[in-house]
């Protein structure tokens, strides 16, 4: 290799053999990434319980909850395109590799992706024995890459995206990621504008091609009018209860949406405020800030357990995995991580459930999701948390209104439809070489 990564796996591998013992205590202590952590290291043979240890058609990695949904849509086409293939399925986070087993079951092996040491991926690499090496959204990887392509294990990037505000910070290692890039077969991203930033950034303009997101797949068949019912049913809704669904909030947006929340009671009879903060470790913080506002709350997760009826006008999400559903219900939905400048969240979710979509004006992690939501009409910008109590009622008090906005959105995710099965095309023609 030249001597961009040259360095780098020299600066890895100094950096493993110091601080690797610190990120093992670190780990028990913590309790992350603690379970198991030989997984981390390499040591996979144990989780390998289906059949011999290798070789697998296909590895997927999907760092986190996100990626394991597109890992979803995308293998369910792959069952399609290739039928018959070994598949494979790597997270880095406990939660992943939570939804991992509750959505692949026992079908497909599940386990922690190796720590970015060449010694450790190699010894992962050895075990699972891939013929393609499938990283999901924009998981670069170098040391894990390299040692791939000098094994001739194919390697695509699917649903690739490179956001704007990751773009300048991916300029500073060009050179770096120029290399890596030259070891890569494939770049099935998810729009143009992805497609044209990863060239700029050294990928051979050949290898890239336009897919769409498959998220949209995922969340087009997620939805599902039995849940609606069941979500009005636990949190004792009626028809006249105005329900807005804050989405991953972060710090500081709490704050503001309670104080539009505050102006929205003044013209409104009944109505219900959802906040689901980012992090859950600041659940007990965001209910601070909730009393400070002079506002009652509940947390979902004794709402959901059947300990309490929800009567309280703002409800605290304390769980994982139940934002999807819960969207389905709102009258207004908004993107957190929008009103503060962290890029936003995913809008998509509750457009499937044909939601009207509210958010701020810093969106710069999703822009292919709030573009096509704007084409369609589905969503509103919100420039200034001031704007917000104004806009939200504006269109409470017009139903229909809503209505069409809610409409367009749906749409919109239903016209990317078949955007899984062109990144599996893409994979299967790799495999097929």
């Amino acid at each position: 290799m030249k001597a961009g990564y040259c360095c780098y796996r020299a600066l890895g591998l100094v950096l493993s053999l110091k601080l690797l013992p610190f990120f093992i205590l670190y780990s028990r202590i913590s309790g992350r990434y603690g379970r198991h952590f030989e997984e981390r290291l390499g040591f996979v043979r144990s989780a390998l319980k289906e059949g011999p240890d290798g070789p697998f058609d296909l590895w997927l990695h999907a760092v986190s909850l996100g990626e394991v949904k597109v890992a979803a849509a995308i293998e369910e086409s792959l069952k399609v395109v290739v039928p018959g293939a070994r598949s494979l399925i790597s997270t880095f986070t406990e939660h992943g590799r939570s939804l991992a087993r509750e959505i692949f079951v026992h079908r497909i092996p599940i386990i922690y992706a190796p720590l970015d040491i060449s010694w450790a991926v190699k010894k992962a690499i050895k075990t699972i024995s891939p013929k393609i090496m499938v990283f999901l959204e924009t998981e670069i990887w170098p040391a894990w890459i390299v040692e791939a392509h000098k094994k001739n294990i194919r390697i695509i990037i699917a649903n690739g995206r490179i956001s704007k505000r990751s773009l300048g910070k991916y300029r500073l290692i060009r050179p770096l990621l120029k290399e890596v890039f030259s070891c890569m077969d494939a770049f099935s991203m998810i729009s143009q504008q992805d497609a044209e930033r990863i060239i700029m950034l050294g990928a051979p303009e050949k290898r890239v091609s336009v897919a769409g997101n498959a998220k949209y797949d995922m969340l087009s068949r997620a939805v599902n009018p039995l849940e609606q019912s069941e979500m009005t049913r636990i949190l004792s809704l009626s028809s006249d209860i105005a329900v807005i669904v804050a989405g991953s909030t972060r710090t500081g947006e709490e704050e503001m949406l309670l104080n539009a929340f505050a102006g929205i009671n003044k013209g409104l009879f009944s109505s219900l405020l959802i906040l689901a903060p980012r992090h859950i470790a600041r659940t007990g913080s965001v209910v601070t800030a909730i009393r400070a506002h002079g506002f009652e709350c509940q947390l979902w997760s004794d709402i959901k357990s059947g300990r309490e009826k929800r009567t309280k006008q703002v409800v605290v999400v304390d769980t994982f995995g139940d934002l999807f559903r819960i969207y389905s219900v709102a009258n207004i939905a908004f993107c957190g991580g929008s009103l503060v400048r962290l890029g936003g969240q995913n809008p998509l979710e509750p457009a499937a459930w044909g939601k009207p979509v509210f958010h701020g004006p810093s969106m710069e992690d999703f822009e292919d999701a709030i573009s096509l939501l704007r084409r369609w009409g589905g969503s509103v910008e919100v420039p200034s948390p001031g704007l917000l109590t104004e806009q939200i009622l504006w269109y409470l008090n017009r139903p229909e209104e809503m209505r069409k906005m809610g409409d367009a959105a749906s749409r919109a995710v239903l016209s990317h439809k078949g955007a899984a099965r062109r990144h599996a095309e893409v994979i299967a023609a790799a495999l097929s070489k």
